[in-house]
């Protein structure tokens, strides 16, 4: 993937991730880390998490609302905990986190410093110029309350941070990563895009989808942003530090900028049907010779290769096909149910082949880890498969159905749960 920076627009979205899907978000998000380190490197993985598009379909594929503010929090969270055990092996670090998590940033760079030979002083100012660019530099009335930063054993980085706008009930995410800070300046157009959540010209979106609100012919009005780091903005700056070592050179050559809707439902707009077609395609051709031994499980087998054809491209798949991230809500559903409740015994056997495989693959035996990426694979090579809006309305509409089968589960599940206790035992 290209060193693209950049930044997502998103609706804030209260609530918390409740027990049962945080302990297997850290899960499925440690196997699939574990798999992109082990096929393409860490830096690669850096880079991914860089991306806007890519980061947010990672969250979706792992259970979260897939156009909320909410990811960027459990994503980092899931990460911080499923990594930890394997830091060391993987050679990857996550500090920080949200609220008086982000405030400890530094000290856990320190510590880590000490203890693993890397520039901690470094890596300290690195945190804290970023927070302050993103912050001060960019006053775009969003008020920075996580900061994240992912670093590797070799001293290459990834920021994410996230800031909430109150009055436009949004929340901004900012991608950064070290080989663009350090090519062209923390202070010189150092995301490759600041975009404001109406100022989206130019967004890729699946074909025929607009931002909400906006007609056929309405164009989308700009809003005032004060961004220092706009390089025309140079005279303006003059009394800012930047670092004496970074030129303030560089063409912008990458936009990655994500504005996602307001609506909570996942639409046939929302998603690439074409792509969508191509992956179902794609686990008819390759599912029934690569996993015979998963389809003899009763009621999940088959559901459970599709869920890993969708984690198979979010391990695999290019740049570009990242563009709606609501499609990898249909690996896992979503903690609110939309498009439907998360199936923990899919999501359970997902986690479980994912491990196997990797596992295998550590010795040597790397036939099953192969099988899941000619899913993807498969996909690339289908020219045509299309899937119908009736299609996938009744793709949902079986979910739903099937929720006990599956062990759907919702937020809304453990609410009733908790009324049903409360008038069980009244006192």
């Amino acid at each position: 993937m290209p060193a693209a920076t950049g930044s997502a627009d998103l609706p804030l979205h209260g609530g918390r991730v409740p027990a049962w899907l945080a302990q297997r978000m850290a899960r499925l998000g440690r196997v699939i880390v574990e798999a992109i380190t082990h096929e393409y490197g860490r830096t690669e993985l850096l880079r991914r998490l860089s991306d806007p598009f890519w980061f947010q379909s990672f969250g979706a594929v792992m259970g979260m609302d897939w156009h909320s503010s909410g990811i960027t929090t459990s994503v980092i969270g899931a990460l911080k905990r499923g990594l930890a055990p394997v830091a060391d092996e993987l050679g990857l670090y996550v500090c920080g986190g949200r609220g008086r998590h982000s405030r400890r940033t530094p000290d856990e760079l320190t510590a880590l410093g000490e203890r693993c030979g890397l520039n901690a002083p470094a890596l300290v100012a690195a945190s804290r110029l970023v927070a302050k660019v993103d912050s001060a530099a960019v006053q775009d009335g969003f008020e920075l309350y996580l900061h994240g930063f992912i670093v590797a054993a070799d001293g290459a980085w990834v920021i994410v941070q996230q800031g909430m706008n109150g009055a436009r009930r949004q929340a901004r995410r900012y991608h950064w990563i070290w080989d663009r800070a350090g090519a062209v300046g923390f202070l010189d157009e150092p995301h490759a895009a600041i975009v404001d959540a109406g100022a989206a010209d130019g967004l890729p979106r699946p074909p025929g989808a607009r931002a909400a609100g906006l007609g056929p012919g309405d164009r989308e009005p700009p809003r005032e942003i004060v961004n220092l780091t706009d390089r025309r903005a140079a005279p303006a700056r003059g009394g800012i530090v930047s670092l004496a070592d970074a030129g303030p050179g560089g063409t912008v050559t990458t936009l990655r900028r994500l504005r996602m809707p307001a609506h909570h439902d996942v639409r046939a707009e929302d998603i690439d049907l074409g792509r969508l077609g191509k992956t179902l395609a794609a686990v008819a051709e390759r599912g029934p010779r690569d996993f015979a031994d998963l389809l003899l499980v009763p009621g999940v087998g088959a559901r459970t290769v599709f869920a890993l054809a969708l984690v198979a491209e979010v391990v695999h798949g290019a740049p570009s096909r990242f563009a709606d991230p609501a499609r990898f809500s249909l690996a896992h559903g979503g903690k609110d149910g939309h498009p439907f409740p998360v199936p923990l015994r899919v999501y359970d056997e997902t986690v479980r082949v994912l491990k196997d495989a990797l596992a295998r693959a550590k010795l040597g035996q790397s036939e099953r880890l192969a099988a899941i990426r000619r899913l993807d694979d498969q996909a690339r090579r289908i020219d045509a498969a299309a899937t119908t809006p009736a299609e996938l309305e009744a793709g949902v509409a079986r979910e739903w159905a099937a929720k006990a089968e599956l062990g759907g589960r919702t937020v809304m599940d453990d609410r009733v749960r908790r009324r049903r206790r409360q008038l069980a035992f009244p006192f």
